[in-house]
């Protein structure tokens, strides 16, 4: 993974300024319970419901709404599937930066794009990560994938 600058220069302040690896400051830092949380973002859970793929919680009513606004089969699976990489840790966000975002935003694309060609190789996905120009607002950096079979719906 591509340690964005912000991040090398917080990894840095550690040990008295002798640094940590992300390894360390993860064992440093972290606890179980995010692990568990994390996962659920970095390996998500998904189903087929209807010729529809998307993220395990989704409902039918909610896929029924969508396509009762006219919604494409395309468009109902990208705003169900959205994520905003800003709202990861909304309690937080005078901490992020653009750069962490970006990183983290590059990798998730990739764990979305192997998981599901893994669990649907029968329906490849076009994952999407959408980062505003530089200076825009980051709440608007977000994820989301939809079946490529949909993008001339």
């Amino acid at each position: 993974m591509n340690i964005p600058p912000s991040m090398r220069a917080e990894l840095a302040r550690w040990n008295n300024g002798d640094g940590i690896d992300l390894e360390g400051w993860i064992a440093g830092s972290g606890d179980y319970a995010l692990a568990l949380g994390y996962a659920t973002v970095f390996w998500p859970r998904f189903v087929e419901i209807d010729g529809y793929i998307v993220r395990d919680g989704i409902t039918s009513d909610q896929l029924r709404g969508w396509e009762a606004t006219g919604a494409s089969r395309r468009e109902v699976e990208a705003v169900l599937n959205h994520l905003h990489l800003a709202d990861l840790h909304r309690h937080a966000k005078a901490l992020l930066s653009e750069d962490k975002l970006v990183s983290l935003g590059e990798t998730l694309r990739e764990i979305h794009a192997a998981k599901l060609a893994w669990q649907f190789p029968h329906s490849p996905c076009v994952i999407q990560l959408h980062v505003p120009e530089s200076g825009g607002d980051l709440d608007d950096c977000q994820l989301t994938f939809w079946q490529a079979r949909h993008a001339a719906d």
